[in-house]
């Protein structure tokens, strides 16, 4: 009998790998690509996710204020520019995708701060990391396993 543990075949595990270490390299701003991690396992309720891309938040220099803060980003205006608060509104809106679409002001927004390569690179990491949450809430992963 297969276990949880077990679903994900090792050559799946290295394609995801392979979109997640490329669109995070392309992006070009690891604390930005771990607050928008971040964001997207808050939503998604991967605490292992979660407890991984906090550490490593720590790690690119992202400040406890803006970790504590992340999950109400909107109110805390001051925390986040206005670059970060595009990206988490485009990681918001590809996340959830409540209307089928991503608005056409919040994909604006980001544009406004991305260049098309950066834009699709964070487009990519926020498919990416959704697609890590939802394997790691499907094989019911807990956090704490992450090692660097």
């Amino acid at each position: 009998m297969t276990t949880r543990s077990q679903v994900l075949d090792r050559t799946v595990a290295q394609a995801m790998s392979g979109l997640s270490a490329t669109a995070k390299k392309g992006l070009g701003d690891p604390a930005l690509a771990e607050l928008v991690m971040i964001r997207a396992s808050q939503l998604n309720h991967c605490a292992f996710c979660l407890g991984m891309h906090l550490s490593l938040a720590r790690k690119h220099g992202v400040s406890e204020l803006q970790l504590d803060l992340l999950s109400a980003w909107e109110e805390a205006e001051d925390v986040f520019d206005e670059r970060e608060r595009a990206a988490l509104a485009l990681t918001e809106a590809v996340t959830v995708l409540t209307d089928g679409f991503v608005p056409d002001e919040v994909y604006e927004r980001a544009a406004r701060h991305f260049d098309d390569v950066r834009l699709a690179h964070l487009i990519g990491l926020v498919v990416a990391i959704n697609n890590w949450n939802r394997v790691m809430v499907s094989r019911r992963i807990p956090p704490g396993g992450y090692t660097p």
